[in-house]
This record gives C-alpha cells, sequence and structure tokens, in this order.
C-alpha cells in the first residue's frame, strides 16, 4: 500500500454529506437500527447450521462417496454463505453494535479457515479506500494467470483468461487456506513484538483448522482417505467459486474505473465519488440471492456504507440511486445477475489483450 495516495475534498456540492444525511434521517425516521435484527440471527444458524451439520454427519454415519461429497458440497455453499452474510458484516462492525458480538462472529472466517487479521488490511483498509486502484487494492492485483487491471503487464495466455479464470476462482480458498494469509503476513504486518504475537495466532489456527478437517476424521472416525480429499477439495471449489464470482461482480465488470493517481499521487475525485465509479450493484430485485450472499449485490451502498447491515441495503439504494441522480453522480447497476456474469466475462476478455502504452513504450 502506498500510504500517499490521497483522494480530492468533497466536490459536486457536497453528495455524500447530502447522501449520508438523508440516511441517518431513514434510520431515525423509521426509528430501527443500522445493525442486524432477527432475520439476521435466523441467517446465521441457518448458514453455520449447513457447515457444521453436514461435518458431524460425516463424521458419525461415514456415508457413501456420493452421499459424503454432497454433503461436502453443501458445506462449500454453506462457506460462502457465512463469509458473505456473517462474517463479512461482523469484520465491518455492521453486524451488532456490541463489540464482541462482532468479534465472535467476524471469526467465523478462522473457523472457515481464513484469519481475520489479514482480511481487515485487504478488506476493510485496502479494498474498501482505494477501490480498483493498482497496486494498492489487492483485489485487482495480477494473481497467478489473471489480470483483473488494465494498468498491469498483459501477457500471451491472458487472452484465454475469460476461458480458464472460473477454474482459478474455484481454488481461491483453498490457496488461502495453506498460501495467501502467510504471504499477506509478510506484507501486512509491521515488524516488531506484535508481529510474533500476530504469526502465532494465525499459525495456530491453521493447525487447528487442518487437525479438525484433515487429521481427526481420519484418525478418530475412520473416513476413508479418498473421500475425504475429494469431499474437502469439492467444498473448497465449491466456495471459492462463488465467493470470487459475487465479488468480481461489484468491480471488475464493464463499466467501472480503474484511475490512477495523477504526479501528486491523487486521484482526481472525492473519496465518495470515486467509489460510485468503481462500483456496481446487480440483480437489486432478486431478493433469495440478496439474501444469501449477504445483500453483496447492493456494493455500491456497502461501499459507502460500511458499518450499515445489510439487510437495510435494499431500502437505502433508493436514496442513494435519487441522491445520485440529483447531483448528476453515476450509479453503475446491472439489472440481472447474467448481466453481471457477461460483464465480467467482457472485461476479462478485455484485460486479456488490452495493453496500457507506459507498458509496451
Amino acid at each position: 500500500m502506498n500510504p500517499y495516495v490521497k483522494f480530492k475534498p468533497a466536490t459536486r456540492n457536497h453528495f455524500f454529506s447530502t447522501l449520508k444525511k438523508r440516511v441517518d434521517n431513514y434510520f431515525i425516521a423509521n426509528n430501527i437500527s443500522k445493525t442486524a435484527d432477527t432475520s439476521m440471527v435466523i441467517k446465521t444458524i441457518i448458514l453455520l447450521s449447513g457447515y457444521i451439520l453436514p461435518f458431524v454427519f460425516i463424521l458419525i454415519f461415514n456415508p457413501s462417496f456420493i452421499i459424503s461429497t454432497l454433503l461436502w458440497a453443501l458445506m462449500g455453499f454453506s462457506i460462502a454463505g457465512i463469509g458473505m452474510s456473517v462474517m463479512h458484516d461482523a469484520n465491518h462492525g455492521s453486524y451488532s453494535n456490541s463489540k464482541w458480538v462482532n468479534t465472535i462472529l467476524g471469526n467465523t472466517l478462522t473457523l472457515i479457515g481464513g484469519s481475520v487479521d489479514n482480511w481487515k488490511v485487504q478488506h476493510n483498509l485496502l479494498h474498501h479506500t482505494f477501490t480498483n486502484i493498482v497496486h494498492e487494492d489487492d483485489d485487482i492485483s495480477d494473481k497467478f494467470v489473471l489480470r483483473f487491471s488494465p494498468h498491469t503487464k498483459v501477457k500471451w495466455f491472458h487472452k484465454y483468461q475469460y476461458i480458464y479464470a472460473f477454474f482459478f476462482y474455484g481454488l481461491q480458498t483453498i490457496y488461502w487456506v495453506f498460501v495467501k494469509d502467510f504471504l499477506q503476513f509478510q506484507r501486512y504486518v509491521i515488524k516488531g513484538e506484535a508481529k510474533w504475537v500476530t504469526f502465532t495466532k494465525l499459525l495456530l489456527s491453521k493447525l487447528i483448522y487442518i487437525f479438525v478437517m484433515l487429521v481427526m476424521p481420519i484418525v478418530f472416525f475412520n473416513v476413508s482417505i479418498l473421500n475425504l480429499m475429494i469431499g474437502f477439495f469439492v467444498m473448497h471449489f465449491v466456495a471459492g467459486l462463488i465467493l470470487t464470482v459475487i465479488f468480481q461482480l461489484a468491480h471488475t465488470v464493464e463499466g467501472t474505473t480503474h484511475p490512477l493517481p495523477n504526479e501528486k499521487n491523487e486521484i482526481t475525485n472525492d473519496w465518495a465519488i470515486h467509489q460510485m465509479n468503481t462500483t456496481v450493484d446487480f440483480a437489486p430485485k432478486n431478493k433469495l440471492l440478496s439474501w444469501y450472499i449477504g445483500g453483496l449485490n447492493f456494493q455500491v451502498e456497502h461501499h459507502l456504507f460500511t458499518k450499515i447491515c445489510h439487510i437495510h441495503y435494499p431500502a437505502i439504494s433508493k436514496i442513494v440511486q435519487q441522491t445520485a441522480a440529483e447531483f448528476d453522480v453515476p450509479y453503475l447497476v446491472n439489472e440481472k445477475f447474467s448481466d453481471a456474469l457477461m460483464a465480467h466475462v467482457n472485461a476479462l476478455k478485455r484485460f486479456g489483450k488490452e495493453e496500457n502504452p507506459k507498458l509496451t513504450a
């Protein structure tokens, strides 16, 4: 992260201050909290049960290969749901007004093999501050054979990435569990005594996760090694594919921008306008999708108001859209999931062949 990248002071006749006041008034007028309600608690129980209960069933009943694999797939589906609907809100501090509740539910990420400390740096700090700014937002950094920015070097195989990208998306959570967190630790954590405390916590959480998921079933419950390995892979492939696709549909799509800092290391827009240019909503009328993915189809609202629980996004989206129109600010949306998916595929195609003149001169 470059600490000197800055945004210009608020412009467009105080768009964001006006929007924030209107959103705040919405909660005051309706006498509702910005955090979770009973429906969120029910959803949390459902998604956590979808992850834990199938695993318990596998351990106790040691079902056939087909049943076992289906249960692992259900666990992967639930992992993605937990990540998007529970962990995400909690680690933004928007699940509850209680810090300890957010901490406990935020650590559901540890339960599924990730590091909360790394995630908060990558997502809360880098991604939400420097959205779609190359070398600042880790979410759009080049990843092995994938290119998500027009400002990095294009390689010959990138022209095929729209074909093979989805396979690599499925590997993301496996990579996250075994490799990514350790690489991020080296980049994110400040040197000193606290570094080793953080590393110890990271290492212990990984060892416990590996023991519970891969050692305990074989040693104590006689689960077939082959069934376990295939099931574990299926679980993570399902989770990785869903998580990566959903997050990509908000930023790496046609219509969003990838601005570069000017000679003063400054982005030419203020932060709120930058978010409106780099973020897109999708399938806003699909209530079932919105329930499962934690309102991440309302990414514009989420990026502007990270401290508001996602259950409120559909309501405040109307305020955001109206205010954006008044101030002549872009409000990007793909009305259908299929439209968003195609916009992402088209972006992958463009990034796969579009050269940055500065890199080819």
